[in-house]
């Protein structure tokens, strides 16, 4: 890529608030040497180990990465035959738990449709060594002590070490507490000297403590005294200190040794860490942007949904929309100064940077991106003193070298495009540049003030006008980018709003060609359009959404309403159900009145009781039926009545009770009928003529079921001792009131003995309406001595 470019468009400030993502060095030097790639595999080979990255801490969080150490040099030191040190032996011991955690991390608990993940398969390549991590861990407490744990010999060298030093302490201060050494002290105090231990003694009574001087203080008041009772012990501690410090040598040998084993998978750890420290500072950036992956093409496209530029306020920063490479392969844009050109400018350019650098874009799905073989940029001031450049040559020195580099895989961006000079010579210059990147095929955007050039890209095929829009009434830039729409300089506008005299801003008119005067005036009626037309889209916008919300409001009411409905109908058939169980247990009462009536003997009439009784608790049964199913529907057998009159006899579904047409119906469905003394408003559709109800209460009556059971009747009949006369009456009966009952399916237990009463049963079950099926029993449910009846 053209470093100039880099600069121009800021990308090193994006790989600095890359390099701030990531955890360690390691990750840092992956960071700061991204450029972008050319390649379109390696193009979307980068982005997806951010993709997937960015999948690990959406899912898991932060990665673990505490711990990671550059332990590149520790390595080559162990190659050569040196032995480690402290803090680089404990760098190593961090570096391993790292890995061992960030393995853990990686591999447990992930879906099994990341099969392919980079991070997932990277972290399965993390070789841990939980031998030399802990090995580490229990030797070495901090980066300057090793623990007494390391080995049992360095364990008793330490013990003895400690015990003859309180034993030289226990001798001192026996010294300087007796009272015939008190009044030679300078201070009650021990001391060390040159790893010593000493007393201190006043100056005049040197001579008086026999030992050893080891040090005088700077007044020379007081000498530091090693007594020659501990001259011995103090001797021995300075041996024992020599072995505990080869004892250390050994163990950090054995420690380095053990490091010199797993060098090579020190080495694959170290470059797996380091790139997934820079893939999740990748990820890190990605999410603090609110960034996404925009979709790859194959061809040389730019397309822009709400893209904002990543160094700017997010807050403030207003969206732009652009397209390139589609229907037009150079860009235009106009407008005034401070109206966000350059910043467009920079946009693209910096997004077809990042993008091809392996990192997401702060842009909306949807967003397309082609890969550029380069991408040249003149952006900004250029003037040079010292090479005695004026800002036009300047321009046009970096403008010669940007043709005669780029080609059709180019992405070329001009700020200002023939500024510096004469503008008609400016405005053909920048004509004929243009003229020549488009002929080539090459993706150009250009910003600039020359209506000459937007005179061009309306004119040109492949050429695009754009403007950065403008509000004369604030004198404020929008900072929104309208593609297709030339812009307008507004000169005279804001030099009005400023203060600038009418009869100066007339008199400036007139020296204006009329061919300018008229374009200026077309493009004033193309904004004042663009902007009526805006105004009209966020209105209907506005009307979109309210209709929405009222339709959404209406849904909610509709429901409401329905379920309000649906309780009214459920309580009605909660109390229509207890009035009828009522008249069902008052009818049972009457049943078993009679039967007992008829036991006793009470003649033919108490017969005939019996029978109506009966009768009516049937037709009390089919009441119900055909009153529960009826309550706020219409028996989907019956069509709601055509061409009614007054006068005809119609039956209320909702009441099953029959009414008279007092009026016919009107417009809505709604008819006035007559119910006993009540009149009512009913809709069409919960009438019916009563003919028509009498066949539909035909056909329920034969379908339904016929009676109410007046005793508990259970799934089974034994038949078993009864003869074939007794038996068949007693199945008979039994299976009327298990339909009354409303059973689905009964045994009859017959027994198998010689299969007469059997064959009885089965001829009467042949014959009986009631019955649908029947067979005999299965294994464990009884075979050949019981009959299976299912019931219709």
């Amino acid at each position: 890529m053209d470093k100039r470019a880099l600069k121009l468009l800021e990308y090193d400030k994006i790989i600095k608030m890359l390099s701030e993502r990531t955890a360690s060095g390691l990750g840092r030097s992956l960071s700061e040497a991204l450029i972008p790639s050319a390649d379109p595999r390696e193009v979307e080979y980068r982005l997806m180990e951010t993709n997937h990255a960015a999948a690990y801490l959406w899912r898991k969080g932060e990665a673990p990465f505490g711990g990671v150490h550059d332990i590149r040099p520790s390595i080559k030191r162990v190659e050569i035959g040196a032995v480690l040190g402290i803090p680089e032996l404990l760098k190593i011991g961090d570096m391993l738990r790292c890995c061992r955690i960030l393995k853990q991390y990686l591999t447990n608990d992930v879906p099994s449709d990341w099969e392919g993940n980079l991070a997932l398969e990277m972290g399965r390549m993390i070789a841990p060594s939980r031998e030399v991590e802990d090995a580490i861990s229990r030797a070495i407490v901090s980066e300057d002590e090793i623990s007494d744990h390391a080995s049992p010999s360095l364990a008793s060298i330490r013990r003895s070490i400690r015990q003859k030093q309180d034993s030289i302490k226990d001798k001192l201060n026996a010294i300087i507490r007796s009272a015939d050494y008190r009044k030679f002290m300078q201070d009650a105090v021990v001391t060390m000297r040159g790893d010593r231990y000493v007393i201190p003694v006043r100056q005049e009574y040197k001579s008086m403590v026999p030992g050893l001087i080891h040090d005088m203080s700077a007044s020379g008041a007081t000498v530091f005294i090693e007594p020659l009772s501990v001259v011995e012990t103090n001797n021995e501690i300075k041996s024992l200190v020599i072995r505990e410090q080869q004892e250390i040598e050994r163990i950090l040998m054995e420690l380095t040794g053990m490091v010199a084993r797993i060098a090579d998978l020190l080495k694959t750890n170290v470059e797996i860490v380091s790139r997934l420290d820079f893939m999740f500072a990748k990820a890190k950036l990605s999410r603090d942007l609110s960034c996404v992956c925009p979709r790859i093409s194959s061809s040389r496209v730019i397309k822009i949904l709400q893209g904002r530029h990543p160094l700017l306020d997010r807050k403030t920063v207003v969206p732009i929309d652009i397209e390139l490479g589609h229907r037009f392969t150079t860009l235009v844009i106009t407008g005034p100064n401070t109206g966000g050109k350059t910043v467009t400018l920079k946009t693209v350019g910096l997004f077809v940077l990042m993008l091809q650098a392996g990192l997401h874009l702060p842009v909306k799905e949807g967003s397309e991106f082609g890969i550029f073989g380069n991408v040249f940029a003149d952006i900004g001031d250029e003037q040079s003193i010292e090479q005695s450049l004026s800002t036009f040559s300047s321009h046009m020195k970096n403008i010669v070298k940007i043709l005669a580099e780029a080609d059709e895989s180019s992405l070329v961006l001009f700020d200002e495009l023939g500024a510096g000079t004469d503008p008609t010579e400016g405005a053909a210059l920048a004509i004929s540049i243009l003229d020549g990147l488009t002929g080539r095929g090459i993706r150009t955007i250009a910003t600039t003030h020359y209506s000459e050039l937007k005179i061009y890209a309306m004119k040109n095929p492949g050429v695009e006008n754009a403007c950065c829009e403008f509000d004369v009434e604030t004198l404020r830039p929008t900072y929104r980018l309208l593609v297709g729409v030339p812009g307008k300089s507004n000169a005279f506008a804001i030099s009005e709003r400023l203060g600038l005299k009418r009869d100066v801003i007339d008199r400036a008119k007139e020296f204006m060609s009329q061919d300018s005067i008229r374009f200026e005036d077309v493009l004033s009626d193309i904004e004042r359009s663009r902007a009526q037309a805006e105004r009209e889209k966020e209105e209907a916008e506005a009307l979109r959404r309210r209709i929405e919300e009222i339709r959404r409001e209406a849904e909610k009411e509709q429901q409401k309403i329905n379920r309000e409905r649906d309780r009214i109908i459920a309580n009605a058939r909660e109390e229509a159900r207890a009035i009828i169980n009522e008249a069902r247990y008052e009818a049972e009462e009457v049943l078993e009145r009679l039967k007992t009536l008829e036991k006793e003997g009470f003649g033919p009439n108490s017969t005939k009781e019996l029978m109506e009784a009966r009768a009516g608790v049937r037709k009390l049964d089919n009441l119900e039926s055909s009153y529960m199913d009826g309550i706020g529907t219409r028996a989907s057998h019956a069509e709601p009545p055509k061409d009614l009159k007054p006068g005809e006899t119609v039956m209320l579904l909702s009441l099953n009770q029959k009414a008279t047409v007092l009026e016919e119906p009107d417009g809505d469905g709604q008819v006035l009928v007559q119910a006993g003394i009540m009149k009512v408003n009913v809709h069409v559709t919960q009438l019916s003529r009563v003919d028509e109800q009498q066949k539909a209460l035909v056909k329920m009556q034969r379908v339904g079921t016929a009676g109410v059971k007046a005793s508990p009747i259970g799934l089974e009949l034994d038949l078993r001792g009864l003869n074939v006369e007794e038996a068949l009456d007693r199945v008979d009966k039994y299976i009327d009131d298990a339909v009354i009952a409303g059973l689905h399916e009964v045994t009859l237990i017959h027994g198998k003995g010689t299969g007469t009463l059997r064959k009885a049963i089965a001829g009467l079950l042949r014959k009986h309406g009631q019955v649908e099926s029947f067979r005999s029993g299965k294994y464990g449910e009884g075979e050949t001595g019981v009959t299976i009846v299912k019931l219709g």
